[in-house]
């Protein structure tokens, strides 16, 4: 336990300083904990980062996680990004006949749907945050993913009886999910009341909500990865917490959601 609260502590200090900062060091630090949040799941289907297929799927999660300003002044400007993610599913789907299914389909889909997840995750990640309010909208995203964890885990000690997904998560209870939102309706408001980022309350409780509800879908997420490949956890990077996408699971998950549910818009 003593282990784990100095890990937070330490880690979270880190994470919220290099977040107010932003600029290159914001970036340059998102694009390298996406790059070990891949290598986390290539990990778990047993692909060497530094294979083929790895450095592939590397090179393929930093086109689509790299700010759009760079994508803009990069040789890939003349494309967007559905023309890059249909030539790397071609390239990869050519790996598999070059090796002789040495590489499987299997094996490819895998790559190819992580880089995506990883890649688009911390992509949106650091275009919120270069937006006009974006270091206020990216802590209060935060804010409401941590209300969510806290609210879950409290309502669900206390109140938790119905199994939300026992097959996925035997722990998380349908009480401690709604706890989580409730929470999140708190924190978010309270938050909104001293740093104010839209003016429609309605549309500031469809947010909370939203970020609430696929927050904890994220984490399931990363919980069906884990318990599908039998792993405790992602990785083991932050001593009692286990990897990058045990920490940002959520996050990664809600910032592609929330784009795309146009609550923000770059």
């Amino acid at each position: 336990m003593k282990e784990r609260i100095i890990t937070g502590v330490i880690a979270g200090i880190a994470f919220i300083l290099v977040i107010i900062i932003g600029k290159i060091l914001f970036t340059v630090t998102i694009m390298l904990l996406a790059a070990i949040a891949l290598m986390e799941l290539l990990k778990m289907k047993n692909v060497a980062p530094l294979s083929l297929t790895g450095i592939f799927s590397l090179f393929f999660m930093w086109i689509l996680v790299i700010p759009k300003q760079w994508f803009d002044n990069s040789i890939f400007q003349p494309f967007n990004l559905l023309d890059i993610v249909l030539v790397f599913t071609v390239i990869f789907l050519l790996i598999t006949v070059l090796t002789k299914n040495a590489i499987t389909f299997d094996e490819v889909g895998f790559i190819l749907l992580s880089a995506i997840y990883v890649g688009f995750g911390f992509h949106f990640f650091i275009e919120t945050r270069y937006l006009d309010q974006g270091l206020s909208l990216v802590f209060f995203i935060l804010f409401l993913i941590w209300a969510t964890d806290s609210g879950a885990y409290f309502a669900g000690k206390a109140f938790g009886k119905r199994k939300l997904w026992p097959e996925i998560s035997p722990n998380k209870t349908i009480e401690g999910a709604i706890g989580g939102i409730i929470s999140a309706l708190i924190i978010g408001n309270i938050y909104h009341y001293f740093f104010p980022i839209f003016e429609s309350q309605l549309y500031i409780i469809m947010m909370i909500i939203v970020v609430s509800v696929v927050g904890q879908l994220g984490d399931l997420v990363e919980s069906a990865l884990k318990r599908h490949y039998a792993v405790k956890d992602s990785g083991n990077l932050l001593p009692g917490h286990g990897g990058i996408l045990d920490r940002l699971d959520s996050l990664i998950f809600v910032m592609p959601i929330v784009y795309l549910f146009h609550f923000i818009s770059f």
